[in-house]
């Protein structure tokens, strides 16, 4: 081998080793980062849990709900399906909302009517159909890296961070614009703000009191502020987290008149 090919091995085994280490060093993609928020905040396989909805204004409290939460993963696209069964109050007890692909139905069991409603309607204070359904964001939204910085989480300390631009990949989806901020060491998620079409800023999201259910530290209260009045505040509380068998047929509008409220106990 002559001298001046062991160079040239060497150099280009220098420079294979030089484009390795880059790539090792690359920022990290900003749609897997999307999908490792997901995994923190989704479990990933069918489970219920009960959503608490407190709405405040001028720091007193005006209005409250209590939502029976069933989500399953569609295989096919990865994306959650939902039911949600009105626990409390007592007015609103055995109401649904049936989530299934973009398809969104509200059903009212004194009326036995199911009418098609969207995810950007208001459900309780800020919480909009949509806040309250369980969402891979990754699925809906494509991401890009906005910057990286330091901000305050919703319990006041300071977190290095990513925020990431999402722009919602079709119409179908609550919100047209997110800003959302993602704890750099573990793709938790710290904060969010959302837009509407016309750009305008809906309301901003505190996502905090991280305990550990189903196997993963995940948040357990969303904190949810106007976008004009900043004392207009929505508090949502997740509990009683659990694994569960979430049976094909209740993701069917026709079947909501037939569910029974003790199949989900």
């Amino acid at each position: 081998m002559s001298r001046i090919r062991r160079a040239s091995q060497s150099w280009g085994l220098g420079l294979l080793c030089l484009t390795m280490a880059q790539l090792s060093w690359a920022a990290p993609s900003a749609q897997a980062l999307l999908a490792a928020s997901d995994a923190v905040r989704n479990p990933d396989q069918s489970f219920g849990l009960i959503n608490n909805l407190i709405e405040y204004r001028d720091g007193k409290q005006i209005d409250s709900s209590t939502l029976a939460v069933y989500a399953r993963a569609d295989r096919k696209t990865g994306q959650f399906r939902n039911l949600i069964r009105f626990v409390a109050p007592q007015r609103d007890a055995g109401k649904l909302l049936l989530k299934n692909g973009n398809d969104l139905w509200f059903f009212d069991p004194s009326s036995k009517a199911s009418v098609r409603i969207t995810p950007q309607q208001r459900l309780l204070g800020q919480a909009a159909n949509g806040d309250v359904m369980t969402v891979n964001l990754a699925g809906d939204y494509d991401a890009s890296i906005g910057a990286e910085e330091e901000i305050q989480d919703g319990e006041r300390q300071k977190r290095a961070s990513y925020r990431l631009d999402l722009t919602a990949k079709n119409n179908e989806v609550t919100y047209h614009r997110i800003e959302y901020w993602l704890d750099r060491n573990n793709s938790r998620p710290i904060k969010a703000k959302f837009y509407s079409n016309s750009d305008r800023l809906l309301k901003t999201a505190y996502y905090r009191h991280f305990q550990t259910s189903l196997g993963q530290e995940r948040p357990t209260e969303t904190v949810i502020i106007d976008g004009l009045d900043p004392k207009w505040i929505t508090v949502m509380r997740l509990s009683d987290w659990a694994y569960r068998e979430v049976p094909e047929s209740w993701f069917q509008r026709d079947y909501l008149p037939r569910f029974n409220p003790e199949q989900a106990q």
